[in-house]
């Protein structure tokens, strides 16, 4: 195992140092790497193989059990074990299915007038402050995103990140606006009307 990692890697890092870290001689791993391969490490290649093109052809969803079954069907005996073997050596993990955009259940809070009412012009910084929030699919999961932007500059003074789209997700981001920007005069905060943004800016 550590001399297969070495080879993986001696176009990145030195030998000598690898074999030094993995505490491997260099004659040993030069003498590893002369011997032809063995008929299980033929084997393993050409199942890894056939599980990459699974993996792939599954945009990278597919764990151990469904890419055994796609390897069994090409006619290739294996365990599942062994498919979990080569997928966790060459790096080959399954990224959760995108699923449906969150769901809006309707409700709306008591929501004030639109005293912004589209004009988006500043005449200095801290006259104006537009709210609004966002989702971004991840790895992990749904990814929300509260963002408070100052319309004289068009910069983001205030934001905020979390896996739950809940009212602390945008109070988080109002609150880092304060925290940078200071106490404002005559500042009119615009944010918009969805339910969540309405439930905890509205203040």
């Amino acid at each position: 195992m550590k001399f297969g990692f070495i080879a993986k890697h001696r176009h990145i890092w030195p030998v000598s140092w690898l074999c030094e870290t993995l505490d491997v001689s260099r004659s040993g791993f030069h003498a590893w790497l002369s011997r032809p391969a063995s008929d299980h490490q033929l084997y393993d290649e050409q199942l890894l193989e056939l599980i990459t093109q699974s993996f792939r052809r599954s945009d990278r969803t597919y764990g151990a059990r469904r890419v055994w079954h796609d390897v069994l069907a090409e006619g290739f005996a294996c365990g599942l074990h062994r498919v979990e073997r080569l997928m966790r050596v060459n790096g080959l993990r399954a990224r959760p299915r995108r699923r449906g955009l969150p769901k809006d259940d309707g409700l709306r809070s008591v929501i004030a007038d639109n005293i912004l009412d589209r004009d988006f012009q500043a005449d200095r910084p801290n006259q104006k402050w537009l709210a609004d929030f966002t989702y971004l699919w991840t790895a992990e999961g749904w990814l929300y995103v509260a963002v408070v932007l100052d319309l004289f500059s068009r910069r983001i003074v205030g934001w905020s990140m979390k896996a739950e789209r809940d009212a602390q997700l945008v109070m988080d981001a109002l609150m880092m606006a304060v925290w940078r920007r200071g106490k404002a005069d005559a500042l009119l905060h615009h944010s918009d009307s969805q339910k969540m943004v309405a439930s905890s800016w509205a203040v």
